[in-house]
C-alpha cells in the first residue's frame, strides 16, 4: 500500500514542477532614460551654474597667489622678518586654495547627488510600476550585459512612456 502512495506521488509530483509559471524577465537601460529627462538637463545646468561661479572665485584666489609670490620675490632683498611674512603668506594662500577646491569638489558632488536623487527615484518607480504590471520576474541594467537572449524583454521605451519622455 505505502508502495503504491509512494509511486502515484512519484509519478504527480514532476506535473507540478513543470506547471509553474514562466520566468519573465526583463532589461531596461536607466543610463539613456535619465539622460532624456528635462528634469536631468535642468539638474545639469544648475550643477554647471554652481561649477562656473566656483571657477570665477578659484580664478580670484590664483590671482592673488600670484600676487603674493612677486611679492615674495621681491622680498629677497629685504629683512628677514618681512622674507618671512612674505612665505608665510604664500604658504597660507596655498593652503587656502587647496581648502577651496576640496570644498568646491564636495560641494558639487553633493548637490548632483540631491538634485539627481528625485529623478532616479522617478525612474525607479516607473520601472517598478511595469515590473509590476507585466508580471515580471526580474529587471536588470540592460548594459550590463555582454549578450541578451531574444527571449528578454527590453523595457526601455515603456518607461520613457510611462514618464512622458519622447
Amino acid at each position: 500500500m505505502i508502495k503504491k502512495i509512494l509511486l502515484a506521488v512519484a509519478m504527480v509530483l514532476p506535473m507540478f514542477a513543470f506547471a509553474q509559471a514562466p520566468v519573465k524577465i526583463g532589461v531596461v537601460d536607466t543610463s539613456s532614460i535619465i539622460q532624456a529627462m528635462p528634469e536631468t538637463q535642468a539638474a545639469q545646468t544648475k550643477v554647471a551654474d554652481t561649477s562656473k561661479k566656483y571657477e570665477e572665485a578659484y580664478a580670484k584666489l590664483i590671482e592673488e597667489y600670484k600676487k603674493l609670490t612677486e611679492e615674495l620675490k621681491g622680498a629677497e632683498n629685504q629683512p628677514a622678518a618681512l622674507q618671512e611674512k612674505a612665505i608665510s603668506d604664500v604658504q597660507d594662500k596655498q593652503v587656502k586654495i587647496q581648502q577651496f577646491e576640496q570644498k568646491a569638489q564636495e560641494d558639487l558632488q553633493r548637490q548632483q547627488q540631491e538634485l539627481m536623487a528625485p529623478i532616479m527615484e522617478k525612474v525607479r518607480q516607473a520601472i517598478e510600476a511595469i515590473g509590476k504590471e507585466g508580471k515580471f520576474t526580474t529587471i536588470s541594467e540592460k548594459p550590463a550585459y555582454i549578450y541578451i537572449g531574444t527571449d528578454v524583454i527590453d523595457i526601455t521605451a515603456d518607461v520613457k512612456a510611462r514618464l512622458g519622455i519622447k
